[in-house]
């Protein structure tokens, strides 16, 4: 599997993209970012404060052991602090639990719908462009971890907090200790950077093998690829695939713990001599009188404390670089431009739909998918755009209804530039079907059919009138619960009715009848019955060229759905050859005739 890596980043950019993320948190939740600070000064104070109580408590209980006058009091006095202090630990513990949860709700709400709202306003070419993609992958990945970030962040500031603290109250009892802690903890501090920063490049560079094996398990479980993964043998095929992925990439990572035993157990040895060091010095110097009891709990409740906050320390500062390094794609995504959709509502589409000398060529490619293009059409006629594939016909299609704005030329509505009229606007006019229709899976289809209209209440009788326009009533009245059933097998309704599964020609129905149900003035049908039988899509056709009130563009492959058109026009390597009516056409000889020939 060959290797991608991603650049590594430095202290420098580490540091930034921290300072980043912390301002981003900031703006979406600035509550948020005050209750972590405190509470990540709270969880690093409150276990040195009980600590230090603790070893008063001890001191206590030894001089009231000897006889000490007050002792005993203070004893009971400490305990009660202490005890105070668990309590109100516990307390915050709880607190945090629903503060942190709600915060992180709130933070990840408000960043995803950010990327999702910013995603539906590009422009439409971004959808098309792998470059736009994978930034939009790497943004979402990132969005989805933000409030994860923010939390491990609390985690940073909390473990650099107890550390420098531990630090200190070392450096009160004896300044040496404070200086054989800080050398004990260096070395063990830049193992682990070490290995994290080998196991973080393995872990960029494998990117696509943990895709792979993503896909691959994505696949295996899917029941509707039982049968071909059965038929092709391929089941077994693809599971030791995985396996073998995920082996390679597994052990390459379980070498790089294996190259740093001795190092990691030299750097544990070091820290625990460091501890053995500062307990013995901490116990004769309570034998010679020179500190109280209590600071040998104290002693060796701090050093430990220390030495575990350095090791999380470094380790979460090395497990976000990954998010770290998404952040500038996230930052890269959310730059993008938004589409100028339009705001001018010039009224109902009236006379005619005309291309103008239209050329268009793709982003990032020179290679003219449409060359100097010109045809009219009029409101309420019916048109077919037929051609071979990669003719251009869908390209049109995209250019007709907005989506993509031509590299020269014009397209207009009523002799007004697209552009101008307002893309919005004209969209609210069109009902499109496409070859890659939706499929609402999670919804009824009842609903499948509505979502072609949801800016009005559901309309009953435009429902009807959909469904037998579409040839779909039949077959949704025969569903267990008509047409409020289900259908997709995974999901349930509450009567524990589990939905159908439709198929090909079943479903292209009911995107018929979300068509229809749109009742738009212009209609525009991209291989719409593909999965329907010819007798079928006969009689949905004759029913839509009926509505002469309506714009019908069509492109179909099928002779029978052609003919029936006012006007047919021939497409050939991105141009317009030729136009005509179907025996004009026919008679012409031409490539219209050449390419049906088989179907006369």
């Amino acid at each position: 599997m060959p290797k991608r890596g991603k650049k590594q980043l430095t202290q420098k950019q580490r540091l930034h993209a921290i300072g980043q993320v912390a301002k981003m948190a900031y703006k979406t939740a600035p509550l948020a970012v005050f209750i972590q600070l405190f509470s990540s000064l709270l969880n690093a104070a409150l276990p040195i404060v009980t600590t230090y109580f603790a070893a008063l408590t001890t001191t206590a209980l030894a001089e009231a052991f000897m006889g000490q006058e007050g002792a005993s009091d203070r004893v009971i006095h400490y305990v009660v602090i202490t005890a105070v202090l668990g309590v109100i630990t516990a307390a915050w513990s709880t607190i945090e639990s629903y503060i942190t949860q709600l915060l992180q709700y709130r933070i990840e709400s408000a960043v995803t719908d950010k990327m999702y709202e910013h995603f539906l306003q590009l422009d439409f070419w971004h959808y098309d462009e792998k470059e736009t993609v994978d930034t939009y992958d790497k943004a979402q990945q990132f969005a989805k971890f933000f409030p994860y970030l923010f939390n491990r962040f609390a985690d940073i500031l909390t473990q650099a907090i107890t550390l420098v603290a531990s630090l200190v109250a070392l450096i009160f009892v004896s300044w040496w200790l404070g200086i054989i802690l800080l050398a004990a903890v260096v070395p063990g501090l830049i193992i682990q950077v070490r290995l994290s920063r080998l196991q973080m490049k393995h872990w960029n560079e494998n990117i696509e093998t943990r895709r792979s094996i993503s896909i691959i398990e994505w696949n295996l479980l899917q029941p509707q690829n039982m049968a071909e993964l059965r038929l092709y043998s391929m089941a077994r095929y693809l599971l030791d695939l995985r396996t073998n992925l995920r082996d390679s990439d597994q052990k390459e990572r379980i070498q790089f713990e294996r190259q740093f035993i001795l190092k990691r157990l030299g750097a544990k040895a070091l820290e625990a001599g460091a501890e053995v060091t500062a307990l013995i010095w901490t116990v004769v110097q309570i034998a010679n009188q020179a500190l109280p009891v209590g600071q040998f709990i104290f002693v060796q409740q701090i050093v430990s404390r220390a030495l575990s906050a350095a090791t999380s320390l470094t380790s979460t500062i090395n497990s976000i670089d990954e998010d770290l390094t998404n952040l500038a794609e996230y930052q890269k995504f959310v730059e993008m431009p938004e589409a100028e959709l339009g705001k001018s509502h010039p009224g109902k589409f009236k006379k005619n739909l005309a291309v103008d000398r239209v050329s268009f060529h793709y982003p990032k490619s020179d290679a003219l998918v449409l060359n100097d293009v010109s045809l009219s059409i009029e409101q309420g006629s019916h048109v077919a755009i037929v051609g071979e594939n990669g003719a251009g016909k869908s390209t049109l299609v995209k250019l007709l209804t907005g989506l993509y704005r031509p590299t020269s030329g014009d397209v207009l509505i009523d002799d007004v530039s697209l552009q101008k009229y307002g893309v919005a606007a004209w969209h609210n006019q069109l009902a499109v079907l496409r070859q890659d229709y939706l499929v609402f899976g999670f919804a009824s289809a009842k609903n499948n059919v509505y979502y072609g209209d949801v800016s009005k209440p559901f309309d009953k009788k435009r429902f009807e009138t959909a469904l037998d326009a579409a040839e779909a009533r039949e077959f949704l009245e025969k569903l267990p619960h008509g047409v409020d059933n289900y259908v997709h097998t995974w999901m349930e309704d509450e009567d524990g009715q589990q939905g159908v599964d439709l198929s090909g020609g079943q479903w292209q129905r009911l995107a018929l009848a979300r068509n229809f149900y749109r009742n738009s003035p212009v209609i525009i049908l991209d291989e719409p019955t593909s999965a329907i039988d010819a007798l079928a899509e006969s009689r949905i056709f004759k029913y839509l060229f009926a509505q002469k009130e309506k714009t019908v563009i069509t492109i179909s492959h099928r002779l029978s759905t052609v003919r029936k058109a006012d006007m047919i026009f021939m497409m050939e390597n991105g141009k317009l050859v030729e136009q005509g009516t179907y025996k004009e056409l026919v008679a012409n000889k031409g490539p219209f005739y050449h390419m049906f020939e088989s179907q006369f």
